[in-house]
């Protein structure tokens, strides 16, 4: 589990840097690197991406639910 959190934090954060990449210059690294937004594997980091963050809403919720109920034992 602890792997899969990792790789998915770190597909995360590359998302997270093509944005911001593209927001200040226009720059779709991916797209870059994989030659194109439609190309299969442009589309495969797309998706495991989305994925990621997906997978990330768990340990988020989580996180929230024990720090209310950390709050509510103060």
């Amino acid at each position: 589990m602890v792997a899969l959190n990792f790789t998915t934090l770190l597909l995360i954060i590359i998302g997270g840097l093509n944005w911001g990449l593209w927001g200040l210059f226009d720059v779709d690294l991916v797209a870059t690197i994989f030659g194109g937004t439609h190309t299969v594997l442009a589309r495969l980091v797309y998706v495991l991406v989305g994925l990621s963050a997906l997978w990330q809403l768990a340990p988020l919720s989580r996180m929230m639910s024990d720090r209310a109920t950390a709050d509510v034992t103060r």
